[in-house]
């Protein structure tokens, strides 16, 4: 049975040989966490947390302080994606203008190239989103940080008294989120901010109202801080989460992470005589924290 196909048109000439399909959120989050490839089945992260370990020079080889070791690990979903088209769908639509003459040849590159994309931006959509708030026990999710937070006790959790974050509010809740930042990774280079698209705006229209920047003359370079602090802008995050980590403490866990993009296009008429076509993809992915007690985790709740 073909994947359920809906077409709305008003077909009556010649086309315009453009398609336009939803916007979808894209994976911006990875670019912001550790990518742990050739993961199989699971592997192991260990994390090492050591005090008192200096001490007054002397003679003798004298142990001291405190070293623990802990395990972690991380175990990639498989998940995949199976569409199927059926040509027949597209006869009646503005396609039949672009396919060829003759009964065999119902193959349009300007569709097939516009599936390829939309069913790639797709599967990037569901990986942003998944990071932050997938539950593995859902059908094509796997469990996000905001859960692996949760489970982990050391997180530094702030709970902001607010039903959301605007304008109003933006810069005391990043203030917030600094204050509790542990010292002992304030100054590292991988360590950000993340806030998503909306809290960005709302982050440019106070930065603008407080004279700290100019909104109308921005350039696309912009690179926004806080506080010296760099804030890594996503698509996933919800609207109520503000996270601090650092890049090396936030693990992404795959086989390969081009497996995400690697599409087939399957045409079944040699194959099985059929008029349909087939996508297909696999792909493994999973998320892991290191350190829970170098994450700060806001929440926005009424």
């Amino acid at each position: 049975m073909a994947t359920t196909t809906t077409i709305t048109s008003s077909y009556a000439g010649k086309d315009a040989g453009m398609y336009i399909s939803l916007a979808m959120k894209e994976a911006r989050t990875l670019a912001h966490l550790t990518i742990m490839e050739n993961v199989k089945f699971k592997s192991v992260i260990k994390t090492f947390a050591g005090s008192s370990l200096i001490q007054d020079e002397s003679c003798d080889f004298t142990p001291t302080g405190t070293l623990g070791l802990t395990e972690k690990t991380v175990t990639p979903k498989e998940l995949k994606l199976n569409v199927e088209l059926c040509k027949q769908d597209l006869l009646g639509a503005w396609e039949v203008e672009q396919m060829g003459a003759g009964a065999n040849n119902r193959n349009t590159p300007e569709f097939h190239a516009f599936v390829m994309s939309y069913l790639s931006d797709a599967i990037a959509e569901s990986v942003e989103e998944n990071v932050w708030s997938g539950a593995d026990a859902n059908g094509g999710e796997f469990t996000g940080l905001l859960a692996q937070f949760t489970a982990d006790g050391n997180v530094v959790d702030v709970a902001k008294a607010s039903t959301t974050i605007d304008a109003s509010n933006i810069v005391e809740c990043l203030g917030d989120v600094v204050d509790n930042i542990p010292a002992n990774i304030l100054g590292k280079e991988d360590l950000v901010i993340f806030i998503n698209q909306k809290q960005y705006r709302a982050y440019i229209s106070a930065m603008s109202r407080l004279g700290y920047i100019d909104r109308h003359n921005m350039s696309a370079d912009y690179t926004p801080v806080f506080e010296g602090l760099s804030l890594a802008v996503v698509d996933g995050l919800p609207a109520q989460n503000i996270v601090a980590a650092r890049k090396s403490n936030l693990i992404y866990g795959t086989d390969l992470i081009g497996d995400s993009a690697a599409l087939k296009m399957l045409d079944m008429s040699d194959i099985d005589g059929s008029d349909n076509i087939r996508v297909i993809c696999k792909y493994t992915a999973g998320t892991q924290v290191g350190l829970g007690a170098e994450v700060v985790h806001l929440v926005a709740t009424a």
